[in-house]
Parts: structure tokens; sequence; C-alpha cells
């Protein structure tokens, strides 16, 4: 079922839409026992030639899929563990193989613009081209796909499965999609002749190539902008700055719908300077209608010394984020905020209210506000 509101909710409409999202965890264990039923088991791959890499001499590659542009020796693994040279050719280990299956939704992505109170089957493989040391999920991003337990789903099953269970959306998620690449595009071939949307969450570390092919069946995306700062890039990513903000504009320019989010880590990427350049570039570069959420950091992984972000950081990020004529900010992670709903551009009123992931009333009217008519950006239905 694909769930759209009307105006105004009433008692009974809301209750019965939380008690759909409860049922949620119902929903997920029938995936499970699906899963299970197609062999779950530790470090299951099946190995497939790679897309996005050159042969070198003596049996070396090259990676062409992200900006780290691996050279690998016979028998090496890239820097995202999941690609692998076997007699001087690449494959990946990441195809049919996902070790989560969920459904969630649409805002969980976060995408608040993007047909809200809608679900999204979302996988992922292990692996990330990534090292972030503040990953919430570095048990499955930063391990190899034969340490991980791993469900077998070739990309017709994973398209079943969304119709199945009414997901309009596959969504590429938890670590990061680009690694999963050829098992991504497949996927997301067959869903769009299936009318199933496909969107990712990704840090943008793409290859331009390899996005432009893969933005042809995507539908929506939410890249995370870490920082403004290369130097944080390489100190808490291992990554650098530029490819992600080459990979937002390409993105933008193939009509795939975008939104940024920005993980705000107190003493690290939180200054009104850094703040404040960020907006400047999303605005100038991407359109002041790109929604922005500033989301709240909580120690994880190698960062657990640092503290939760203030919520007073956060608001003043969104002010700034705002004087810079950005349109829709919101702030994440700090459960009971009004900053979640979407308001009119025009009147100010809110047309999508929100509590957590739950949509709990929408006044949009063909892409409109429903009390001033004013047009909202986003895809509705």
């Amino acid at each position: 079922m694909i769930l759209f509101f009307e105006k105004s909710l009433t008692r009974r409409a809301f209750l019965k839409n939380c008690a759909r999202i409860a049922l949620g965890g119902f929903v997920i264990s029938k995936l499970t026992r699906f899963a299970d039923a197609q062999e779950a088991k530790l470090g299951h791959i099946e190995p497939r030639e790679a897309l996005y890499y050159e042969k070198l001499s003596g049996r070396r590659v090259r990676c062409t899929l992200c900006p780290r542009l691996c050279t690998v020796s016979e028998g090496g693994r890239g820097f995202c563990r999941v690609r692998e040279n076997r007699g001087g050719v690449y494959h990946t280990l990441a195809f049919a193989n996902p070790c989560a299956v969920h459904i969630d939704p649409i805002e969980k992505k976060p995408l608040f613009h993007f047909y809200p109170g809608t679900t999204a089957l979302s996988i992922a493989t292990a692996g990330c081209n990534f090292t972030c040391k503040n990953c919430q999920n570095h048990d499955i991003s930063q391990a190899r796909p034969d340490e991980t337990v791993n469900y077998r789903l070739a990309p017709q099953d994973i398209v079943d499965l969304a119709v199945k269970y009414d997901a309009p959306t596959i969504a590429y998620t938890y670590t990061e999609p680009t690694v999963f690449f050829e098992y991504m595009l497949e996927t997301a071939k067959i869903a769009r002749r299936n009318r199933v949307m496909n969107i990712y969450h990704s840090n943008g570390y793409i290859g331009q190539d390899a996005l432009a092919e893969l933005a042809e069946y995507l539908d929506g995306a939410n890249v995370d902008l870490k920082a403004f700062s290369d130097a944080f890039y390489r100190e808490i990513t291992g990554g650098t700055l530029r490819p992600v903000l080459e990979s937002l504009v390409t993105l933008k320019k193939s009509n795939v719908w975008l939104e940024i989010t920005n993980l705000v880590i107190p003493g690290k990427n939180d200054t009104d300077s850094m703040i404040d350049d960020l907006c400047h570039w999303v605005k100038n570069e991407l359109g002041a209608e790109t929604p922005l959420h500033f989301s709240r950091f909580y120690p994880q992984y190698k960062m657990q010394n640092l503290p939760p972000t203030p919520v007073r950081t956060l608001n003043k990020a969104a002010e700034i984020a705002r004087a810079r004529g950005l349109q829709h900010v919101y702030i994440g992670n700090v459960p009971g905020s009004a900053e979640e709903d979407t308001r009119c551009v025009r009147c100010g009123k809110t047309i999508i209210g929100r509590i957590g992931y739950h949509v709990r009333s929408y006044d949009i009217r063909d892409g409109c506000c429903g009390f001033c008519g004013a047009e909202i950006a986003g895809r509705w239905k």
C-alpha cells in the first residue's frame, strides 16, 4: 500500500498510520524469514567481474569506480574491501549478497520532500570507501563481504520483495552503495521496468562516469556533505571534499531529487564560518530549494570521547542556513523537535507535520501549499 495523507488527518487516521508504522517490525520479520529461506550464511559471496576498472601490466588492475583509483595487484583488494583482483580480472564480491534488508519509512533516509509517508525496501552489503571515525554502521561498513552474514538475493528478488510488501521505492543505504555498484545498478534497472523507484543515501565519493550511468535510474538521493573542509574529510573520513561536491552537482543536473545531510560534530565541523560556507555553496550550486538536514552527532565508534552536539549549535546552524536563503532546513536526531516539519516558503504554515519518522499531517496539493498555493519543491503524489 502506498500511503498518502489527506489535508487534515483525523485522530482515527493518525492512529491508524501509527499502527501501520508500528507493524513495520512484523513486516521486517517476514522479510527476514524470506531472506533466511534464501540461504543466509556467513561469508556468502558470488564473485562476478566488476565494472569500471582498467587492466594494467603484470596482472594488476586500476579501479576507476571511485576517486581513490586503487591500483590492485593480483590477489589483492581495493580500499573498500569488496573488490578483488583474481588473475588480472577485477571482481566484485558484493553482488546479490546483502547483509541488511529492511523496510523503512522514507523519512529515515532522510528524504522529506520525496513521497512523504511511503516506505522503502532498504538494502546494503558490507564495505565502504570511507573510514569514518564516527560511523554508526561500522560493523558492516568496515567489514569484508566474507565476514558478514549475507542473504542470497538476486536483483530480481529485491524488486519482487518491494512489490510484495507494497514498498514503492528501493533504497540503497546503510553502508556506501558505491561499493556494491553493480548490484545496485542491475537492481535499479529492473526496478525501473517494474515502476519501482530507486533512491540512495551516499557519501558522494564516486567516479563521475559511474555516477552518470547510475543517475539514469535514480529518482532521489540524500548525500552526506560531511563538512565544507578538505582537512575534515582527510582526518575523519579518509576521503576528500572535491569529488563529493562534483557528485552533488552531477545529481542536480541529472534531475535526481536531491537532499543534503550534514552531521554536526562538536569541535570538528561546527564553526559558524564553516557552516556558512557550506550553506553558501549549496544555495549557489544546487539551489535554495534543496533541503538541508543538520543532524545531531552522538558518540560512536572511534569518536566516543566527544559529547552529543548541543541543540543550540544545531539551532544556530539552521539560523545560518535560513539567513543564507535556504528554503527547507531541518534538524534531525533531536526527538520531539518541531524542526522536522516542512513549512511553506511563502505563508510559513506547516504543510507536513512530523513526529520522528512519521507523518502526522499533510497539506500539499499537486505540489503546492494547501493553504496559499505556493509551489513546493519536491516529488509529490
